[in-house]
């Protein structure tokens, strides 16, 4: 269950700069639905504090994980290429604070401020990047390195406060969904990585850097 609220943003070191811009800040407890796939899609979203999981399912009834978003990821963005409807269900994974700006909004901001509309074609080119990324991990590597990239990424490998950092709560099942494997598989796959010190688990799941040796592994 969401409730609006008026309390002042938390604000994130590379946060947008949302001055004059025209939106709806509303928390949501865990598991709580931002939107449904097959809605009308009528609004962008941005995460302002907390972790989203974007979800589809398919006319079989099979749910996969497309993503994990965190602080400073836009979503929903569909809407402004024509999409009618929600392509994917998001959900919050912890208790989040997420900015719902409509379709109208987003375009007369796009239009009359660069700086915005700069920030909002960075998420856009990096988000199409991680696509191609996400692609080519699926079609030529092994299920434990797609394994180690995902988790990589989930932590920001390469970014400052990347190193050693825990991740959002979620099961091997959401990993399994998003790595396109079985959970079994990914329960193999993390018990050797924790034996080897790749990671660590003790009610946290912390990433270390040395897992990268897995997916640079021939």
């Amino acid at each position: 269950m969401s409730k609006s609220k008026t309390a002042p943003p938390f604000k994130p070191i590379d946060a947008v700069d949302w001055t004059g811009v025209r939106l709806r800040r509303v928390e949501y407890e865990p598991a709580g639905r931002i939107f449904t796939q097959g809605e009308p899609a009528t609004s962008v979203m941005y995460v302002e504090k907390g972790a989203v999981r974007l979800s589809v399912l398919s006319h079989a009834g099979k749910e996969a994980v497309v993503a994990l978003l965190e602080v400073s990821h836009f979503f929903g963005e569909g809407c402004l290429a024509g999409q009618l409807q929600r392509m994917a269900t998001a959900t919050s994974m912890a208790p989040s604070t997420i900015l719902a700006i409509e379709k109208s909004e987003m375009v007369r901001q796009l239009h009359a401020a660069p700086a915005f509309a700069d920030r909002f074609l960075t998420h856009m080119l990096t988000r199409n990047i991680r696509i191609e990324e996400d692609l080519v991990d699926q079609l030529f590597n092994s299920t434990e390195k797609r394994l180690a990239r995902t988790l990589l990424l989930l932590a920001r490998y390469g970014q400052p406060e990347g190193s050693r950092r825990a991740l959002p709560k979620l099961s091997q099942q959401v990993l399994a969904e998003m790595v396109g494997t079985t959970r079994s598989r990914v329960n193999v796959f993390m018990n050797k990585f924790r034996k080897l010190g790749f990671i660590d688990y003790n009610g946290d799941l912390k990433i270390n850097n040395s897992l990268l040796s897995v997916v640079l592994r021939d």
